[in-house]
């Protein structure tokens, strides 16, 4: 079985209805992940995307804030929800496929401005969040699993505009690389966009605040796509759709894809 993925941040999925319908109608991932969909899990228009061939559908939401969706195509139902460092956020949700693959769907907190969890209590519970990601796949080792979302942090050099700028910036300074690092090392997670890409300046995020991000193309590669040993050589054809981060009122990432053969 031969299946799609993708991974994007819809910055609302409400507000951004059509840009998903259009992702859904033009790229026909067989899965779709969302993060910060801003919505309660009963307002998601999931008929729209029902209507579209997306007749499954595992989530967490809340109010304005925060929020995780799994779309399928594929028969899939929900097997976990973590609410890491216990901070009542919806940032957490997993459902199984019918082939057996567990996906896991996250969106790890930005962190905040200031990278100094005694002045920024935002960025302390984005190093709990990932500490505790790291403790629960350790005691819970994956298999034939799949973990994608916003991680908000680029980890390698190539994954930000400037290394040397950016290093203290929150979502590349080198505690939250090396808490990434641990988070990936407790399963043995496999980078899928950078096994198929690994060489290259390569982002799936550009700030709102750049008069014209494509010309700046000051990015980010906050938004991953891993897979456990067991399924990674499966992987193939991994791409950054930047053109989405053009399309109109559009959210600041572009969706990041992947197939696997399973």
């Amino acid at each position: 079985m031969t299946f799609s993925l993708a991974t994007w941040n819809i910055n609302s999925v409400r507000l951004r209805e059509a840009l998903v319908s259009r992702l859904m109608t033009e790229e026909l991932p067989d899965v779709l992940c969302l993060q910060e969909c801003k919505s309660p899990v009963e307002k998601i228009p999931f008929d729209t995307f029902k209507a579209l061939g997306y007749e499954y559908m595992v989530a967490r939401g809340q109010k304005g804030y925060n929020g995780v969706a799994i779309l399928s195509k594929i028969p899939m139902e929900e097997t976990d929800s973590q609410d890491f460092a216990t901070l009542g956020h919806a940032r957490h949700i997993a459902g199984k496929l019918e082939n057996g693959v567990t996906v896991h769907n996250f969106y790890v907190p930005a962190g905040g401005d200031e990278p100094d969890r005694e002045k920024n209590e935002k960025f302390g519970q984005k190093l709990d969040y990932l500490t505790e990601m790291r403790d629960h796949f350790h005691a819970q080792k994956p298999e034939k699993a799949i973990l994608v979302g916003d991680l908000n942090i680029a980890p390698r050099e190539d994954d930000v505009w400037d290394h040397k700028k950016l290093l203290k910036i929150v979502s590349h300074t080198p505690i939250e690389v090396e808490h990434l690092a641990q988070v990936q090392d407790a399963a043995n997670w496999v980078d899928i966009t950078r096994q198929d890409i690994p060489e290259g300046l390569l982002y799936s995020w550009w700030s709102y605040r750049a008069k014209d991000w494509d010309a700046a193309d000051k990015g980010r590669r906050l938004d991953h796509i891993w897979a456990t040993p067991d399924i990674s050589n499966a992987a193939h054809s991994s791409r950054v759709l930047r053109a989405a981060r053009g399309w109109e009122q559009p959210s600041d990432h572009a969706p990041v894809f992947a197939t696997f053969d399973l």
